[in-house]
């Protein structure tokens, strides 16, 4: 079983099912009781909207666990969920975690997944999981750099012969970008919004690089008015999006300069010829392969499926055990 464990969304790969399972990372827990109401889609839809002693919560932030035991929950339910309730036989797991993360995370989501009933578990760098998911040719002496932006955090990586030459991990990705559009509505408009509005626009309008097809793009915002404290609707457009933007934006173009600079010379040369791999949810905003080439002048390419390209890697991975096991990042675990 392969687990893409994001801040945003959690995905698992079965063998020979393929992707079983795609599911927001999110948990409502009853306060009294505590034990989850509800978990994934139905907890999303509750975010903001409980009574008093109903919590949502989202176990990982910036792609590690923050509430252990809620992780575990969170895992045991997606895991019982793929085998329909049956009993399972304990499975091996491969978990795709940030590269940035300490030994301390990493021995937590060892032992969130070995709780929830796993015999193996083995941990895979996220970038290399997505390279392998997005089709890049990882196992050959040739440069490949992906840039992988989810939802806690943005992996940037440059891979050659099953491992990691270079990378860098930024603690600022899709969730960044929601908080900039929340400060920018409360700061220009008065208007308090919540994070499902917040990702609704960046859906809908948000864009990094300017086309003249989204500039006369409006939409309607619903929120709370800060001077009135009554409800109130707001117009925007999509500049004023990419403006909210523009600062979360620009620490990720600076990760991937950093490590284009750090880069040895035969391996840029390679990257200039193959180009730069978009992965993760944040390689859907509009306009970001634009940015990334404008920035650095190297062409940017948007992996097919890039929010699956994690768990696909990480389901190659385990179809291929023998053969890509040097890619696997320190510590596992046998039960």
């Amino acid at each position: 079983m392969g687990i893409d464990l994001g801040t945003a969304n959690t995905l698992v790969y079965v063998s020979g099912k393929g992707i079983v399972l795609q599911e927001p990372s999110v948990v409502a827990i009853d306060q009294q009781e505590k034990i989850p109401l509800a978990v994934g889609e139905d907890a999303k839809k509750m975010l903001g909207r409980t009574p008093e002693n109903v919590i949502v919560l989202r176990p990982l932030r910036h792609g590690v666990i923050a509430d252990f035991d809620v992780a575990e929950q969170m895992l045991k339910h997606f895991i019982r969920r793929v085998h329909e309730g049956k009993t399972l036989i304990a499975p091996r797991i491969v978990i795709g975690i940030p590269s940035g993360v300490t030994g301390v995370e990493r021995r937590a989501v060892i032992e969130a997944a070995s709780q929830a009933g796993a015999r193996d578990v083995r941990l895979i760098d996220e970038p290399v999981a997505a390279a392998i998911g997005a089709g890049l040719p990882v196992a050959e002496p040739t440069g490949n750099m992906i840039v992988d932006i989810g939802g806690g955090t943005t992996e940037v990586a440059v891979l050659s012969l099953q491992g990691t030459v270079l990378s860098e991990s930024v603690r600022v990705a899709g969730d960044e970008l929601n908080d900039a559009i929340i400060m920018y509505m409360k700061k220009v408009h008065n208007l308090v919004i919540g994070e499902q509005t917040a990702e609704d626009i960046k859906i809908k309008m948000g864009s990094a690089y300017p086309t003249y097809a989204d500039e006369d793009n409006i939409m309607e915002v619903r929120g709370i008015h800060l001077l009135s404290g009554l409800p109130r609707t707001v117009t925007i457009k999509s500049p004023e999006v990419r403006e909210s933007m523009a600062e979360p934006l620009s620490i990720i173009i600076d990760a991937v300069k950093r490590t284009l600079e750090r880069t040895p010379p035969e391996l840029a040369a390679d990257i200039i010829d193959r180009g730069i791999m978009l992965a993760g949810g944040g390689a859907l905003l509009k306009g970001i392969d634009t940015l990334i080439s404008h920035e650095t002048g190297i062409i940017t390419h948007i992996a097919a499926d890039p929010l699956c390209c994690v768990v696909l890697g990480t389901g190659r991975v385990l179809e291929n055990f023998k053969q890509l096991e040097r890619v696997f990042s320190g510590s596992s675990r046998n039960l």
